[in-house]
């Protein structure tokens, strides 16, 4: 992927999120919906190991992140 066609893609998500908080949708909801989008883009990636690594990120469950969100929070 180019850096303009990756930026544009992370502008899109970025859009894509921001349009899911302001709905009725929860965190969690947008959350897997940008998880799904990035599954999507780890399956174009040419290289294997590239690509699982890419999808190996991309398959945390929401509390995983939740947790280590709030791990990297000061108290």
């Amino acid at each position: 992927m180019s850096p303009s066609s990756s930026m544009h893609a992370k502008h899109l998500l970025v859009a894509f999120v921001a349009a899911l908080a302001g709905s009725a949708c929860s965190w969690e909801q947008a959350y897997y919906a940008a998880q799904t989008w990035q599954r999507n883009e780890c399956s174009k990636l040419p290289d294997s190991s590239e690509r699982d690594r890419c999808a190996n990120r991309a398959g945390a469950s929401y509390d995983a992140y939740r947790r280590q969100t709030e791990e990297g929070r000061p108290k």
